[in-house]
């Protein structure tokens, strides 16, 4: 697997861990994986169950407040490995927030979507570093890849705003496991380690006061370009927002791009 020098280093800590030697040994692990920003989940070659699943928005009860949503489309086949995206919210926002942006896409095309909260007002690295968000993560990616068959040519991390830019930098930290990133309006970015080589769709408003467009994605992609990543870049006449076409679009060319 190639690596590339880092782009941006985001500092790292561990979580606190409890009870014997040997589940204190794996919850280190586990918390060191998740404060260098690795997923350590992956899509299975024969997921349970292997009955169709009831289509429609179910939450996954990882957590009695702040959980994981799983969008599963009408028709969907048990048997034939499903595209999945990773939609991360923007600051202040819940999973409905992404869910709301993508379901009805998911549903046309037939992927499979995750809208996991994040633990805090926003995601891990954007507060302080790398840990809480990426083992919730990990462990809603590790349901939905038990009770799914997903194509794993086509994993997407996609986001808005605070989203966006915690796609970009959990998607290229982990491009051994995300073959594409939807960077929906991005502020920066900020991989633990750069891996593989995920392909990139980043789109902004020309109008966007929020994160001005000339401080953010004019200035991230020509620096993913020379560091040698293929980018699908898109700007329109709006502000901080993802407008229809757009998501469309975004949606397109992850389904219409290869491995």
């Amino acid at each position: 697997m190639r690596r590339r020098t880092m782009i941006v280093a985001a500092a790292t800590s561990l979580l606190p861990v409890v009870g014997s030697t040997a589940t204190m040994a794996i919850a280190e692990r586990d918390a060191g994986a998740a404060a260098e920003a690795r997923l350590s989940s992956r899509p299975q070659p024969s997921p349970m169950p292997k009955s169709a699943v009831a289509p429609g928005l179910r939450p996954l009860g990882l957590h009695p407040s702040r959980d994981a949503y799983l969008h599963v489309p009408a028709g969907l086949r048990p048997d034939r490995p499903a595209p999945l995206v990773v939609a991360f919210h923007g600051a202040g926002g819940e999973a409905r927030q992404m869910l709301d942006v993508l379901a009805a896409l998911a549903e046309a095309e037939g992927f499979l979507l995750l809208g996991p909260d994040s633990r805090g007002a926003t995601w891990d690295v954007i507060l302080d570093a790398y840990g809480q968000d990426v083992a919730f993560i990990d462990k809603a990616m590790e349901r939905v890849f038990a009770e799914h068959a997903v194509d794993p040519a086509h994993l997407a991390a996609a986001g808005f705003s605070d989203g966006a830019s915690y796609a970009l930098s959990l998607g290229l930290s982990n491009g051994g496991l995300f073959t594409h990133v939807l960077a929906f309006s991005p502020g920066f970015m900020a991989p633990a380690r750069t891996v593989d080589n995920p392909r990139l769709f980043i789109s902004h408003g020309v109008r966007d006061t929020v994160l001005p467009i000339d401080r953010t994605s004019r200035r991230l992609v020509p620096r993913l370009e020379a560091a040698g990543y293929e980018v699908a870049y898109r700007e329109f006449p709006d502000g901080h927002t993802v407008p229809p076409e757009i998501a469309r679009d975004g949606v397109a060319w992850f389904l219409g791009q290869g491995r």
